[in-house]
């Protein structure tokens, strides 16, 4: 090995440790990112979809998607539970949600109008809050910096070989990269802000068995194609799969809260069935 490649390794692999975190599921992974820069990117995001979209003004509508969201970050850890979170509802069709390290949550009627009740709603919430808490941007950021490394690395690597060949290796890496580091970190992300979701909105008193649904409802609504929420693995089929078998493991959280008289009420607003009616 050449010494650029093997101080090039040494370096790669001592930031690798010291970058490595843990998740709220216990899982290890990879973050190069700290929170206050994550923070700024969120906001400046947020800031640019609230130009590019429709942001509602129904205050009924806004009122729905903000008792959800209080009643989430109310349980959630106090390292986000004591942000104010910034909740907008866009106008637009588009089956999509979202949340921004930051604490910004949007949430497009399009899917609260597929959403049968705030139960649903509260999993879709949850499950984006669970990207934040989880630094799932950090990780994606993180992982795709190491790809770019490694590919960098093997460019030079291959120096001496012909323009030719080196386009090859060069094209081969950067599939396999994809496939075996990419796409399984997205799988991974998604099945962990479910878990993360879940645990969530029962512990904010919304009634768990309702995941599995609001997902059923997802995959339906996709017909022929993908809604946009679900253009990432895993398939609906085990998504619903997962949820469903975590769901003894958070009913107690549940279960508690409505011991204690502490359910959450966030109606839906009628309208919402009126808008769906009036597309169908």
């Amino acid at each position: 090995m050449k010494p650029f490649m093997k101080l090039l390794t040494v370096m790669v692999t001592v930031i690798v440790i010291a970058a490595c975190t843990t998740s709220p599921t216990g899982r290890k992974q990879l973050n190069f990112f700290s929170g206050s820069a994550l923070n700024s990117m969120g906001a400046e995001a947020f800031a640019q979809i609230k130009q590019e979209e429709k942001v509602s003004s129904d205050p009924e509508l806004n009122q729905y998607a903000q008792c959800i969201a209080d009643a989430i970050i109310e349980v959630l850890p106090q390292e986000y539970s004591h942000i104010e979170w910034e909740v907008v509802v866009f106008e637009s069709a588009t089956i999509n949600a979202f949340a921004l390290p930051g604490g910004f949550i949007g949430f497009y009627t399009g899917i609260l109008k597929l959403a049968e009740n705030e139960h649903q709603v509260a999993a879709v919430m949850g499950h984006e809050i669970g990207h934040v808490m989880a630094d799932h941007s950090s990780e994606r950021l993180s992982t795709n910096l190491l790809i770019s490394a490694g590919l960098l690395a093997a460019d030079i690597a291959t120096s001496d070989r012909s323009a030719g060949q080196r386009a090859m290796i060069m094209a081969g890496l950067g599939i396999t990269s994809q496939l075996a580091v990419a796409l399984p970190y997205s799988r991974r992300h998604e099945s962990e802000a479910d878990e993360i979701g879940l645990d969530l909105m029962a512990r904010a008193g919304f009634q768990p068995d309702q995941a599995p649904r609001l997902w059923e409802l997802m995959a339906q609504a996709g017909g022929g194609g993908t809604p946009e929420l679900l253009s990432t693995h895993p398939s609906p089929d085990s998504r619903i799969r997962d949820l469903t078998n975590q769901i003894p493991q958070v009913m107690p959280y549940y279960e508690e809260r409505a011991r204690q008289g502490r359910l959450t009420r966030c109606p839906r607003p009628a309208k919402l069935d009126q808008m769906h009616e009036e597309e169908a």
